[in-house]
Order: structure tokens, then C-alpha cells, then sequence
């Protein structure tokens, strides 16, 4: 296999009639069925006048018809850019300047948000696998060269943000992706029996290998459109057996449960449990644990490794609180001369190396030279150790990315959002550990003679900013802790105005 679509091409040979995937409407559909609908979405966005090499924007929830057009991309050797229908307008409008698609593909069956989308841009209606979608057709996108060799061919463009707040976006090629999809299915065992829950958004780098994983094993999956507790709850009841979650959902589950009198998981044939895409929490781990009668499996990936890095496989009670050793053929290494690196300690930042590795930052060469090194590893920013055993431990980070409930919040591009308002003089963002999550605490100066409250800045950001990047507070000062030469003291912000943090709880 040399393209991501061939896993569907090959599950369509070999089961045909296999059920693959219980959509988020409830209709169940065939290995065969999805084949012919990527066969289909390939031939509406050649009728677009899509070609290889172009890129083609998806604005989605989860859903079949964003499957079809993902694996349709890859049968076009088109590139696909998923998007979270939940972005703002300007969000979005500033990542379809950036990758300059031919065609933006809006999932209007399932999501009023991306039909809000597509209808202030005028996107035209088409049938869908399984309800309509939109497309819009753009001129004048100038296509990126074409290769046969998987390692080189660009199948996936996930946009991250960048330190400096301009969009930058990681090219994942074909390679990539399975490499990513075989680890991810050998680490969970996946059989072509397993039934795989699937409500992370395939937006998201964790929801779209789990999703190529099924595909690698010829497995089944209930795909959600969202996360809906009382679904899952239902869901583990009848067929699921391997649940990758963030430790939010878990979270919820646990509650839910004991809401209706059933403190431990019972029933159902769940063999698997996973948490990855943020911290977990060593009560919550003790939690979980008790609650499925499972090991809950950790894991540590970042979007420029395809997810995948390191996963535990342990035994039910082992106290371990690592993210476990590498996946498959990860290789790390640790830079002890990093930024914050306690070589004493054997602390230091985290390098990854491997087939998951991205091949560079979308039309960003500067960005590209920065985070990868000579030898093709890959600087994650984030500070650990590897102990004795060779299980990875994550102990800090070089940079101020946040993750809230498993997405990536970067700092700098809710600053610049919310020095867009003409009161604003500058902006500190910094995030807070907060019940196994991190909240988003936000610090502005502004003039003495404003009148600007707290109620109408979050009203601004509300506008430009998707939900799980707003902050949970802004605090408004006349000044804020700053370093002589005016830098923000970000180290400082959370201590200082403690008092108003806690007024409001």
C-alpha cells in the first residue's frame, strides 16, 4: 500500500459486506458501500476541478460523508485539510488563505455550523453518502508537486498555529499515516471483529488515526458527530470493545454512571480502554481503572508525528504514570542541552524520530528548519526523561502550548485576537491545571480612561476564536508584571492577580 485510500480499496476486496462504520444518523455502511462513495466524492471534486497536487479543504463534524472526501483526496493524490466546523469565520478564513485549495468541502448533513459556513460563501449543494454536502470551487490555487514515493506524497495538511500566531500547517504524507495506522492498530490489537468508538473529531490528528486504524484492520467503528456521554454510555452497553478517549470523556462517563446508580462498568465485551491527546491525571487513571475493571492505557503523540509516539501496555493496577515506551518504529531521543533541560536529572526536550515524523511545515521553510533536526527528528517543545525501564515520563514544556480537553490552545494566537481590540494594549495568556484539564486564563492591559469590562472582550474573542480557545477569565489591569525591556513576566501573571482569579472562583 502506497496511498491511504488503498486501505479502503483492499477492506472493499476482502469484506465486502462487512459492516465498517455506524454513522452518526444510525445508518450502517459497508466496506464495499464507502469505497464506492470515496470513488464517488473523487469523481465530484475532479467535476471541481480538483487535480493532484491541489488541496481540498473539509469543514466538518464527524460524519461518512467527511470520510468519503478524506479518502477521496487520496485517490486524486490531492491533499486534504480537515478543519473543525466549530472555527470561527475569521479561523477559517485565514487557514483557507493559507492553503490555498481548490475546492472547500462543508459536511452540511450533520453541522449547522459548517452549513452557516458554506452558506456566507455561497458553496453549492451535492448529494453525499449518506445527507448533502457543499462545495465551494476556488481559481487560481497553484498545485504542489506530485510524487510516487509514499514517504514524499503530502496526503494530510493539519494546521496547528505557529509561535507566532500565523497559520502553519503539517504536512503528513501517505508514509506517515500508515506507518501511524499500523502502530496505532498492532498497539490496540485491533481485529476485524473490534468495534472502535469514535467520537474524537477526525479534525483532530488522535480522531483521524484512530479512525486509519480501523481501516488497517478491517475493524468496525460507531462514529459520533460529537461527544455525547449518555451515547457512549449506551454504546458500551451493545458492541464497542476498544474506547480511545481524552481523559475529559472518561471523566463524564464516570459521573454519568454513578448519576444512574452504577459506580463499576458492567456488561458489554469493552476489551481496551485508551486516554491520549492530554494530561492524565494519576487520580483519574486509579479512577478509570476501577471503574472499566480495565488498564487504562496511556499515550503521548504529537499532530507532527501522526499521534503516535509512545503508549503504555500495562497490567490492571500498575501504578506506572508514564505515556509508555515507544510505538512501533518511534526512536527518541532526549536533548539535554535544550532550553530547560536538567541533564543532571536526565531531563530534557523530547526528539522523535521515525516513518511518523512530518515532512516539513506547509510553505514554511523557516518553521520547517526550526523543528526538525539535520538526522529528521522532530523538536517537540516538551521537556521528559526516559527511566530505567524505557518508558517515557513527560515533565514540562519549552513552549506555552496549552492542551484543553485534548486540543492544542497556542497562547499567541489568542493574544493577537485579543490585541485586535482597540483598547487592548498588549495580552498575556498563560494556562492553569484545573480538575485533569488546563484552563485558559487570559491578562490585558488597558488604558486607564477605558471603560472596557470582562463580559464585552469575551463577547470580541467570542466572535474570532473557536469555544476550547476562549478564556476562562480576562482579567483587565492598568499594568501588568513586566521585565525591563516590557516583555510580560507570564510567569508572574497568575500569582499576581490571584485575588481577582478567586473572586469570580
Amino acid at each position: 500500500m502506497n496511498r491511504i485510500h488503498t486501505l479502503i480499496e483492499t477492506a472493499a476486496q476482502m469484506s465486502p459486506e462487512k459492516m465498517c462504520m455506524e454513522a452518526p444518523n444510525g445508518e450502517k455502511i459497508t466496506w464495499n458501500q464507502l469505497w464506492l462513495a470515496v470513488k464517488q466524492a473523487a469523481d465530484d471534486l475532479v467535476a471541481q476541478n480538483v487535480k493532484a497536487g491541489d488541496r481540498v479543504v473539509i469543514v466538518s463534524e464527524n460524519c461518512a460523508e467527511a470520510v468519503a472526501y478524506f479518502f477521496a483526496t487520496s485517490l486524486l493524490d490531492a491533499m486534504a485539510v480537515m478543519v473543525n466546523a466549530r472555527l470561527t469565520p475569521i479561523e477559517l478564513d485565514r487557514i483557507i488563505s493559507h492553503a490555498d485549495p481548490s475546492a472547500v468541502v462543508f459536511t452540511t448533513s450533520i453541522s449547522d455550523a459548517a452549513t452557516e459556513h458554506a452558506q456566507a460563501r455561497g458553496a453549492d449543494t451535492i448529494p453525499g453518502v449518506s445527507g448533502d454536502v457543499a462545495v465551494l470551487a476556488r481559481s487560481g490555487s497553484t498545485p504542489e508537486p506530485v510524487y510516487q514515493e509514499p514517504a514524499e506524497q503530502v496526503a494530510l495538511l493539519l494546521y496547528t498555529s505557529g509561535t507566532t500566531g500565523a497559520p502553519k500547517a503539517a504536512m503528513l504524507t501517505h508514509k506517515n499515516l500508515l506507518s501511524a495506522a499500523k502502530a496505532a492498530a498492532t498497539l490496540r490489537g485491533i481485529v476485524p471483529t473490534d468495534v472502535v468508538y469514535l467520537a474524537l473529531p477526525l479534525s483532530h490528528i488522535f480522531g483521524l488515526i484512530a479512525l486509519l486504524s480501523v481501516c488497517f484492520a478491517r475493524s468496525s467503528m460507531r462514529l459520533e458527530a460529537g461527544f455525547s456521554v449518555q451515547r457512549l454510555y449506551d454504546a458500551l452497553q451493545v458492541d464497542v470493545t476498544v474506547l480511545p478517549a481524552v481523559p475529559q470523556m472518561h471523566a463524564h462517563l464516570f459521573h454519568y454512571a454513578r448519576a444512574h446508580d452504577m459506580p463499576q462498568f458492567a456488561g458489554g465485551p469493552l476489551r481496551f480502554v485508551s486516554s491520549g491527546g492530554a494530561p492524565l491525571d494519576p487520580v483519574w487513571k486509579r479512577e478509570a481503572e476501577a471503574f472499566y475493571g480495565l488498564p487504562l492505557q496511556n499515550g503521548y503523540g504529537l499532530t507532527e508525528c501522526a499521534a503516535g509516539v509512545c503508549a503504555t501496555l500495562n497490567e490492571l493496577g500498575d501504578p506506572d504514570i508514564s505515556v509508555g515506551r515507544p510505538m512501533l518504529d518511534s526512536v527518541l531521543q532526549i536533548d539535554l542541552d535544550a532550553n530547560g533541560a536538567h541533564a543532571d536529572q536526565g531531563i530534557g526536550e523530547i526528539l522523535v524520530g521515525g516513518p511518523q515524523v512530518m515532512k516539513g511545515y506547509f510553505r514554511d521553510p523557516t518553521q520547517t528548519d526550526r523543528a526538525l533536526t539535520s538526522e529528521g527528528f522532530f523538536r517537540t517543545g516538551d521537556l521528559g526523561r526516559i527511566d530505567p525501564e524505557g518508558r517515557l515520563h513527560i515533565v514540562g514544556r519549552t513552549k506555552e502550548l496549552i492542551i484543553r480537553s485534548g486540543f492544542n490552545v497556542y497562547p499567541v494566537e489568542i493574544e493577537a485576537t485579543l490585541t485586535e481590540h482597540p483598547d487592548v494594549i498588549v495580552a498575556g495568556v498563560v494556562g492553569r491545571a484545573t480538575d485533569g484539564n488546563e484552563e485558559v486564563l487570559a491578562f490585558v492591559k488597558i488604558d486607564r480612561d477605558s471603560s472596557l469590562d470582562e463580559a464585552t472582550l469575551k463577547a470580541f474573542v467570542q466572535e474570532r476564536l473557536a469555544p476550547y480557545k476562549r478564556p476562562t477569565r480576562i482579567i483587565l489591569a492598568h499594568d501588568l508584571p513586566a521585565a525591563p525591556t516590557g516583555k510580560i513576566l507570564k510567569a508572574k501573571l497568575i500569582e499576581t492577580f490571584m485575588d481577582q482569579l478567586e473572586e469570580h472562583g
